[in-house]
């Protein structure tokens, strides 16, 4: 299945050059480019991408506020069609990420990443995972969910979740990825797969982005150090 991806970068050269990268993919369809917020958030309403590759720094509409405008639409859970945004920084703590997150946006990728790190980004994010790989995208989330409160209790937000779907949970939070959650629990990976698109059907979230702020949000898994 081809990955249509909208590009937006406010830099003309850079947004060709990943445009460039990305549509000479077999499996990626590069369906459009904005040069800043505003226009990406139309153009995402028009184009109904899979993923859309968002610069954080932009003129006229940042891209955290983009990002809450594409996202804040969709019914995540439900069966509805689904735009996946990753986040392009130059810096690998910005405090825009940690807003990102928690509006539901898939990870994100520092802009000198390799070109085959930007690709396999996109499928990963495409494919509705969270890209959580890099160890500095772990860092951050762990620094995200110290500086916020918890406001609301685990009971309330976990409550539906059964015994096993907690200790999956759990595991995801801690950012294994399927098959380590199958060898941690003596599972088969599709089972772990399955458990853990469940958690998200029951929680309404997008992706495993949104799982791992959560299971911190909550109380559920504590950050390190």
């Amino acid at each position: 299945m081809t990955i249509r991806v909208l590009v937006v970068d406010d830099q003309a050269m850079v947004r060709a050059g990943f445009a460039a990268l990305l549509g000479a993919q077999h499996d990626i369809d590069v369906v459009g480019q904005a040069s800043d917020g505003a226009e990406a958030v139309d153009l995402a309403a028009a184009l109904l991408p899979d993923v859309v590759l968002m610069d954080v720094r932009m003129p006229v509409m940042n891209g955290l506020e983009a990002a809450r405008e594409i996202l804040g639409g969709q019914d995540p859970g439900h069966g509805a069609p689904t735009t996946h945004v990753l986040m392009l920084t130059t810096f690998d703590a910005d405090d825009y990420v940690y807003d990102a997150l928690r509006l539901g946006a898939s990870g994100f990728l520092l802009k000198d990443a390799l070109a085959d790190e930007l690709v396999a980004a996109v499928r990963i994010v495409a494919a509705g995972e969270a890209l959580l790989a890099p160890s500095v995208t772990k860092r951050l989330i762990e620094q995200f969910a110290k500086s916020q409160p918890r406001s609301v209790p685990c009971a309330d937000r976990l409550v539906g979740l059964t015994e096993r779907e907690r200790e999956v949970m759990v595991l995801v939070g801690r950012g294994l990825s399927n098959q380590e959650i199958a060898a941690e629990l003596y599972i088969a990976e599709q089972t772990a797969k399955t458990h853990v698109s469940k958690i998200l059907t029951k929680l309404s979230l997008r992706d495993r982005v949104q799982a791992v702020v959560l299971a911190y949000d909550t109380g559920l898994v504590e950050p390190a150090g």
